[in-house]
C-alpha cells in the first residue's frame, strides 16, 4: 500500500533550515506472532531515482534463519532503487530494527547526503516490511531547500503510523 501525504506547512518561517528531521511511528500491533519491521527511509527525485539513504533498520545479528541482510529485498521499492547496490552495513545509515513507538532521525542539512540535492521537488519515502505481516510505503513530497519550521505529515494504515518530515534549528 502506498500512502502519499498532502503538503501541509505549519509555522513557515522562511529561513533556511538547519536540521532535517524525520519522525517514524511504528504502531503496536495486537497479533499472535509479531516481528519488528524492517524499515528504509530515503529521498528520491521526481524521476523516482534514489538520491540519499537516510536510514535502514533491519536485523543486524545472524539467527537460525540466516543473516538479517537476507530479508532486505523484502523492502521492495528501496531494494530496487538503492539497496541492491549497497554493501551493508552502511555507516550512519543502517541500524537495528526498532520497537513499536515513535523514532526520530535528526540530521544537519550540512550532512553529506544533502549535498547532492539541488533546489527542486523531492519525496521522502518510508517503507516498512514485516515478517508474518504486511508491507507499506508512505511518501511525503517536499521542496528543497527546506525552510525552518516547515512540517509535512503522512499516515500509514497498517505497518506504519504517522510519518513527519520537519525542518528546524538545533535547540
Amino acid at each position: 500500500m502506498l500512502v502519499t501525504a498532502a503538503f501541509c506547512v505549519s509555522s513557515y518561517a522562511g529561513e533556511a533550515a538547519q536540521t532535517f528531521d524525520v519522525s517514524v511511528e511504528i504502531p503496536k500491533l495486537n497479533v499472535s506472532e509479531y516481528h519488528r519491521p524492517y524499515i528504509a527511509v530515503w529521498i528520491q527525485d521526481s524521476n523516482r531515482k534514489a538520491i540519499a539513504n537516510i536510514a535502514v533498520w533491519y536485523q543486524m545479528k545472524d539467527s537460525k534463519e540466516g543473516a538479517g541482510t537476507k530479508w532486505l529485498p523484502d523492502l521492495r521499492q528501496w531494494w530496487r532503487r538503492s539497496g541492491r547496490s549497497l554493501e551493508m552495513p552502511v555507516d550512519g545509515v543502517s541500524g537495528a530494527t526498532r520497537p513499536a513507538g515513535k523514532h526520530t532521525i535528526s540530521l544537519p542539512v550540512s550532512d553529506s547526503r544533502f549535498k547532492v540535492l539541488s533546489a527542486g521537488e523531492y519525496e521522502l519515502i518510508v517503507e516498512a516490511s514485516r515478517e508474518v505481516g504486511g508491507r507499506e510505503v508512505v511518501s511525503i513530497p517536499f521542496q528543497w531547500p527546506l525552510s525552518d519550521g516547515q512540517s509535512m505529515k503522512a499516515k500509514g494504515s497498517d505497518e506504519l503510523g504517522e510519518v513527519v518530515l520537519s525542518a528546524g534549528s538545533p535547540e
